[in-house]
């Protein structure tokens, strides 16, 4: 056999190959790339250190034995290396050696023996990122969604009742996201050492004690644990549990588990305390892992760089394509030229993932662009780079003109750009139909068209507030049964163990009693028995049909929860579609009374605007008598106090550079922001039209907020400084 020249590299990022001549990667896998391989292409000597600059590399994962494509970017030069080149024998028959690792062998046949879980190093080895077992209960549980309250705060499922005998994982699918949250916790109890061994505690306590500057304090706990005491797998185990509880606590706003509460939660299962310590309190474990989680810096995942561009797969001609890779840019529908960022968010405001559109850059400079794409629900902004005739969204830059590299991404996913955006330019927001939402062309016609607008929004919001309240209900009895069946777990525990001591002595005294010839207390003995086992049996048959309520009910609530969601959409369209309608109306000058008449809204100050005819009395046009300058939420409410509704004032937001209307409405203090836009001020997109405070607290003088807020039925009528008129 012979060899000859290579290199070898190392990947640093997972990667999952998106074409079929693409390979996988783990973070760890070794590649081996022929040098001739990358002399074919072109480079020449000395290039093969610097993989991100060479682009997609032809290679063998040492690991997987797959030849193809990786991404030059995803991994670090290693080193030169000799290819053995196979000779032309015959493969003989071999027997297949044992998979690396001892993930392989050593955990599946004792889980198979239902043993306790084996320590860490025993479960997975590198390039493994964590042990299967933990990653297949992760995935499931993000997959499930990490915003219920009630997510890693129930105890007693019966799936962690299963594991404790047996931690072979089948399919997780039909499992509710809370008995998936209570095995893995179960998982972290029953590891027979902790993820953070004792070796470390003195380190970690020291820090903890010594640098009170939380990123210092997490950056050097993080050193710590790097040390040789602690295990590689119990490492790769804390990292991979971290970038996890990130992302719980990135959605505290839903589930409440902010850093603190996941500490309370698995600070104790991950870093154990030895019995009674007089140094160590329990709550040295809770900081520890609130340390770590509490940083905007908190997840260790790192994300992979950019992708080096493909070229593009064969595609139908140009000609078949609206903006064809021949079309100049400024026909093409996405781009806005010259437009602002507040104008970009107003167009992709409750789109769908996918919608994209294209602006100059904000730099001004000639050649580049920006492209605003929305994927989960925010709008992700990308620059669109130019050098030499090239444009791209990362080095090399690959294609001859925009819309070319737009075309190429409204067929290939972004992931090829960046691992986390996996969408496609989906749906453009096209320039030539923007103005065609009001098609009506008479005042009567749009408002009565706002009729029907706002009635079908209505209906909507009603129905989705009976679907939400009935949601609220059923989660509550679900978690109500869920301690009810706990509670039947404990009692059959107790009547059993009743039953186990009652049959022991009952034995002996029976037969006592048959010496002694006295049948009747031999009957009362027996008969007692069978009460107890009978009850035993109502309160199982009980707890099973509870667990059926349960299921049925938890099976209810999903549906419940899935008829929420597709409203949604129905009513951000509804909402926006209404709103278009009223922006319309207000501009061509439509009275107030008349659209409060399309809209169904009372207007309790209906006599007084009719009446108002010398606008100049009003004491609106004083600044002093309703702004009041910098002064908090809590004074602005004293102020109001005890003042009739209508009452009002504007003060600065503590949000920067805008301000705050608070208002009495039904007795009670409300406060609401006014935002300064380049079209004006205003409560809300596309309310922002006005030029001065003043003239917006003169226009909602006579219109009602409830158009911004349902439960803000109220008008600006009574400036908090003015005097009230003589009688």
């Amino acid at each position: 056999m012979g060899s000859t020249d290579g290199f070898q590299y190392r990947a640093l990022y997972p990667y999952r190959k998106e074409r079929e001549e693409d390979i996988d990667l783990l973070p760890g896998d070794i590649l081996v790339v022929s040098k001739g391989a990358l002399q074919a292409l072109g480079f020449k000597d000395g290039d093969e250190q610097t993989p991100n600059q060479i682009g997609w590399i032809l290679g063998v994962n040492e690991r997987t034995k797959q030849k193809g494509d990786f991404p030059g970017t995803y991994v670090e030069y290693v080193g030169p290396v000799k290819i053995a080149v196979p000779s032309h024998r015959p493969r003989v028959q071999r027997p297949l050696p044992a998979t690396p690792g001892a993930s392989s062998c050593r955990l599946p046949e004792a889980l198979e023996q239902g043993s306790p879980l084996p320590d860490l190093q025993e479960q997975f080895s590198p390039p493994e990122i964590a042990p299967p077992l933990l990653v297949k209960l992760v995935e499931a549980i993000e997959k499930k969604g990490l915003d219920s309250e009630m997510l890693y705060r129930t105890s007693g499922s019966e799936l962690r009742q299963a594991l404790r005998t047996d931690w072979t994982l089948g399919d997780l699918e039909p499992l509710d996201v809370h008995s998936l949250g209570e095995a893995l916790r179960g998982y972290l109890q029953d590891l027979p050492s902790p993820v953070v061994p004792v070796s470390v505690h003195g380190d970690i306590l020291r820090i903890l004690q010594e640098i009170p500057q939380p990123e210092n304090c997490r950056k050097q706990l993080l050193l710590a644990l790097e040390s040789p005491a602690v295990p590689l797998q119990n490492v790769l185990t804390l990292q991979f549990l971290l970038r996890h509880l990130g992302k719980v606590s990135q959605q505290a706003e839903s589930n409440s588990l902010h850093p603190r509460a996941l500490g309370e939660i698995f600070g104790p299962l991950l870093l154990r305390l030895p019995g009674a310590s007089p140094e160590l309190s329990p709550d040295f474990s809770v900081l520890f892992l609130e340390t770590l989680l509490q940083t905007k810096e908190v997840e260790p995942e790192q994300l992979p760089p950019a992708l080096p561009p493909k070229p593009p797969k064969p595609k139908p001609s140009a000609a078949s394509l609206a903006n064809g890779n021949n079309a100049p840019l400024q026909d093409a529908e996405w781009y806005w030229g010259d437009i602002s960022r507040e104008e970009v968010n107003e167009k992709l405001r409750d789109t769908p993932d996918g919608t994209f559109l294209v602006r100059d850059a904000s730099s001004k400079i000639q050649g580049e662009y920006t492209l605003t794409l929305r994927k989960g629900g925010n709008n992700k902004l990308i620059k669109i780079f130019h050098r030499e005739g090239k444009y791209g969204f990362s080095e090399p830059l690959t294609f001859g003109s925009v819309v070319e590299l737009i075309t190429h991404y409204r067929h290939e996913s972004l992931a090829q750009y960046n691992a986390k955006l996996d969408t496609r330019l989906l749906y453009p927001i096209s320039k030539y139909q923007q103005d065609q939402l009001v098609k009506e062309d008479s005042v009567e016609a749009v408002g009565e068209q706002l009729k029907v607008y706002h009635q079908q929004y209505q209906d909507k919001s009603w129905e989705y507030d009976l679907l939400y309240e009935e949601y609220t209900r059923t989660s509550q009895e679900l978690q109500m049964k869920r301690t009810a069946i706990e509670a039947f777990n404990e009692t059959i525990k107790i009547f059993e163990e009743q039953c186990q001591t009652q049959e022991k002595c009952s034995k002996e005294y029976i037969e006592r009693f048959r010496r002694e010839g006295n049948e009747k207390e031999v009957q009362r003995i027996l008969m007692n028995s069978e009460k107890l086992k009978s009850r035993i049996t109502e309160i199982h048959d009980s707890k099973m049909k509870l667990e059926q309520d349960l299921k049925k009910q938890a099976s209810e609530n999903r549906e419940i929860d899935k008829r929420m969601n597709s409203l949604k959409p129905d009513l951000m369209q509804l909402r926006k579609l209404r709103d278009q309608y009223l922006v319309w109306l207000t501009q061509k000058g439509a009275r107030q009374k008349k659209i409060n008449e399309w809209l169904g809204i009372k207007n309790e100050t209906e006599d007084q605007y009719s009446m108002m005819d010398d606008e100049e009395e009003l004491p609106h046009h004083e600044e002093r008598t309703w702004y009041v300058g910098k002064i908090n939420r809590v004074q602005a409410e004293e102020m109001l106090c005890g003042k009739r509704d209508g009452t009002f004032l504007i003060r600065e937001s503590s949000q920067k550079g805008c301000y705050a209307c608070s208002v009495v409405v039904d007795g009670d203090t409300k406060h609401c922001v006014i935002y300064k836009t380049a079209t004006g001020y205003g409560f809300a997109e596309p309310y922002n039209l006005y030029a001065s405070l003043k003239d917006l607290v003169l226009h909602y003088k006579h219109t009602s907020l409830v158009q911004h807020n349902d439960s803000l039925n109220v008008t600006l009528a009574h400036p908090v400084l003015s005097q009230p008129p003589a009688r």
